[in-house]
């Protein structure tokens, strides 16, 4: 089957800017026209974050949908894909951000617009352990492209954590993936995203 609907889910203090997820939309609405790509704003708040993306995705054909997540939005592609039991491609995905995210209670400010604040409360950390799929085997298929040279996150937590997924491990490279574009064909594969017909 191929796929028709993909979400992508942005990082810790990231949004719907961030170079990785507008790549992934230029890339979908230029080569796959004809799939529905989403991605929304999340909230600070996992649970309401994830609230959000299963009232936003409900109507959604589960045996046609997708999901990439990139850090944070890493793990939570491991529990959506889990509950829609869809394919998932996870960009150095965060491991155990309740333990990661504890020193970071309080005031933050976005990546891509320092002039907006939110408030990362202490309860979100229990949110987040609330997420943690781990202890489950995949629902489905999982890629996932890891850099060693990631400055924020272990790369070996990160392959540990994954061991059936298929695993593009990058020399070098950084928590962003800057070379994104390098793997967006991989990714397309891998997801098999529905392509327009072909004329004649």
């Amino acid at each position: 089957m191929t796929t028709t609907h993909l979400l992508y889910l942005h990082g810790f203090r990231s949004s719907p800017q961030s170079a990785k997820a507008q790549l992934m939309a230029q890339h979908v609405a230029r080569q796959h026209p004809s799939v529905h790509f989403w991605c929304p704003q999340l909230p600070p708040s996992p649970r309401a974050a994830m609230a959000m993306v299963s009232a936003g995705t409900a109507a959604w054909p589960r045996a046609t949908m997708a999901v990439v997540g990139s850090s944070l939005g890493g793990y939570y592609a491991s529990w959506v894909a889990q509950q829609a039991a869809c394919p998932s491609v996870l960009l150095n995905p965060a491991v155990n951000p309740a333990r990661d995210l504890a020193r970071h209670i309080g005031d933050q400010t976005s990546w891509h617009d320092p002039a907006e604040h939110f408030y990362f409360a202490p309860e979100f950390v229990d949110e987040l352990r609330a997420l943690d799929v781990r202890d489950q085997s995949p629902a489905a298929r999982q890629m996932d492209i890891i850099a060693k040279g990631d400055e924020v996150l272990d790369w070996r937590e990160m392959v540990a954590r994954y061991p059936h997924a298929r695993l593009r491990l990058l020399e070098g490279g950084d928590h962003g993936l800057s070379d994104f574009a390098d793997h967006l064909d991989a990714v397309t594969a891998f997801l098999e995203l529905q392509s327009p017909p072909k004329n004649g």
